[in-house]
Order: structure tokens, then C-alpha cells, then sequence
């Protein structure tokens, strides 16, 4: 069994047991930075509404709860932990002061529209409540395009586990292939950025 079919079995079991609760407390973990995707849960959830075990606002009220609940979590994480962590250990991160007051303009400017796509993106969305709460991101949108993008994303998950019923598993296994394609884009990212800053200190 891989990482992903042993999430959602976990996350299952945990539906499975209680309910709304464990609905919330997965998407807690979801969006914290906790490798629990919500593509490997949140498609039992609709199966368990379509066979009337949970109800679709409850499903939907605790996921999207527990998304901005874990949400919240890591902004205050990035918030009150994040900005001395880097200033301690950037320098071995390859980041700078200069790369900090980027990170607060971009947020400044663009931060709601970014917190709103990424909750569409996977790995993206375990972690972009941190770099949010770093630059001190206004809490307000914050949660209002956190609300907005977790509850369009758990109903769509939670609609297709409907759909499919007894075939849930083939959102987890078509899922599995994205969450590899935004890793691999993810590395090349990271590799450029680091190619980018080692050229930078030479020059």
C-alpha cells in the first residue's frame, strides 16, 4: 500500500468513526502543513452522505471550519515564528532581508488572490498560511478567501466521493498523479531558485 492509499485509508477509518469531528480534524491537519490531503479523505465523506450516514452541510460546515481552523494555525506559526526563525537561519535557507520584504509586498499586493488559488493546489496549500502570516498578511481577507476557496474545494471532492459512490477511490488515484506533477514542479522551483541565488553571491 503507498503513502496515498494508506492516507486515505486513515482517513477513513477516522470519517468512518467520528464522523463530522473527524472530518474536522483532518482538514485541520490538511491545512496546517500535516501531509494529510484532502483528495485521499474528503471523496468518503461524499460517499457517506451518498449512502445518508452524515448529511451535506455538516460535512461541508466541519471541513471548511477545519480548513480555517488549520489555516489560522500556520499564519500564526509564520506569524509569531517564522520571520525569526529566518532571520536566525535564512543565510543556510539561501534568504535574505531582501527576500523577506519581497515576500511581505508580494502579500501586500496579491496575498488574498494567492491564498485563494492556492487552496486548489496541492503540497501548495499545506503551506501557504505560513509565508501569509510572515508578512502579517491583513486577517481578515485571510479568511475570507481561505473560507472561500476551501469550501469550493471541499464540495467539489466531497461531491465527486457522491458521484463515483462505490468508486471514491479513483479521485485518490488520479490525484495521486497531480500531487507527483506539483512535487516534480515544485523540486524544479526550488532547484532554479537556488541556481538563481548561488549565481547572485558569485556575481
Amino acid at each position: 500500500m503507498g503513502i496515498t492509499e494508506s492516507l486515505a485509508a486513515f482517513g477513513t477509518h477516522v470519517i468512518g468513526s467520528i464522523g463530522y469531528v473527524g472530518v474536522f480534524l483532518l482538514m485541520v491537519a490538511e491545512s496546517m502543513f500535516l501531509p494529510v490531503p484532502s483528495e485521499a479523505v474528503m471523496p468518503f465523506a461524499g460517499f457517506v452522505v451518498a449512502e445518508k450516514t452524515l448529511g451535506w452541510a455538516g460535512v461541508i460546515a466541519s471541513a471548511t471550519l477545519g480548513s480555517i481552523v488549520g489555516s489560522l494555525i500556520g499564519y500564526a506559526i509564520g506569524k509569531f515564528g517564522g520571520r525569526p526563525f529566518l532571520h536566525r537561519f535564512g543565510k543556510y535557507l539561501l534568504l535574505d532581508s531582501d527576500d523577506l520584504a519581497a515576500t511581505d509586498r508580494f502579500f501586500q499586493r496579491r496575498g488574498s488572490v494567492t491564498i485563494l488559488i492556492s487552496r486548489f493546489i496541492p503540497i501548495v496549500r499545506h503551506l501557504i498560511s505560513i509565508p501569509a502570516g510572515m508578512a502579517s498578511m491583513k486577517l481578515v481577507p485571510f479568511c475570507a478567501f481561505t473560507l472561500l476557496g476551501a469550501g469550493l474545494w471541499n464540495t467539489f471532492l466531497t461531491w465527486c466521493g457522491f458521484v463515483l459512490r462505490n468508486n471514491w477511490t479513483v479521485v485518490t488515484r488520479y490525484s495521486h498523479w497531480i500531487d507527483i506533477a506539483v512535487v516534480v514542479l515544485l523540486a524544479g522551483l526550488i532547484v532554479f531558485y537556488v541556481a538563481r541565488h548561488l549565481l547572485k553571491r558569485r556575481r
